[in-house]
């Protein structure tokens, strides 16, 4: 396989690892490679980065754990074809106590996410919207959280952006946390139904301005519980 001709400064001794890590990101970032593309193999990148086999490894090591290059023994290392879930995952887990900014983010997230749902939807999607409210209705309890992640996955996945699909489980999970700060007697499932019918509704009629109003205003009504809570 040939190699391409990449260019990367010559590195300080100070923390090295990472400036191999930012180097090796940058090749990226300014186009010289692309995904899926080989990086040169270790030995080219101690001469181009001036710096030792252990040096680069760390490096190598930190880029693979965050998911944003592949090791294949016998052909070398290569970009990432995609995006993961891993640096979403330990961004979140790094904000874990902030769980106003957890809410905050997912409000931001989901109303920028429906308003190209709308617009992109299929019937298939639709039906399974329609399912989890049936479901819903049939829940014994007020708890409703497990089939309302599952309906506003869907939704995400429906506006068909390939680099918001990793981040949309880490989301969740950590969405998680900010339901479990609203207690049962908090939460009523009947107007939370009602949301979701709404919401429903103005994507079956492909009206994105429809459907971030009706999602706003489920997400409002969520989010002022969980802080109320969150205050006490």
């Amino acid at each position: 396989m040939e190699n391409k001709h990449v260019d990367i400064k010559s590195l300080s001794r100070k923390t090295l690892s990472n400036q191999v890590i930012d180097e090796i990101i940058s090749l990226l970032t300014t186009g010289q490679l692309k995904p899926g593309d080989r990086i040169p193999s270790e030995i080219e990148l101690m001469e181009i980065c001036n710096v030792s086999r252990p040096v680069i490894r760390e490096a190598m090591t930190s880029l693979e754990v965050l998911g944003i290059v592949n090791r294949k023994t016998r052909n070398g290392t290569f970009f990432s074809d995609r995006v993961g879930s891993k640096p979403f995952s330990m961004m979140l887990a790094l904000s874990a106590t902030d769980l106003s900014s957890i809410i905050e983010t997912r409000v931001a997230l989901e109303l920028g996410l429906i308003t190209l749902a709308a617009e992109k939807i299929t019937d298939d999607d639709l039906a399974k919207l329609r399912d989890l409210i049936e479901e819903m209705k049939g829940l014994p309890t007020e708890d409703s959280s497990e089939v309302d992640k599952e309906f506003h996955k869907v939704i995400a996945l429906s506006a068909k952006i390939p680099l918001f699909e990793a981040i949309i489980d880490p989301l969740q999970s950590f969405h998680q946390k900010v339901l479990e700060q609203i207690p049962l007697e908090d939460r009523n499932l009947e107007q939370t139904i009602q949301y979701h019918v709404d919401i429903y509704n103005a994507l079956e009629k492909r009206d994105p301005i429809e459907a971030y109003a009706s999602m706003y205003r489920h997400l409002d009504f969520v989010r002022k519980k969980a802080l109320k809570n969150l205050k006490k």
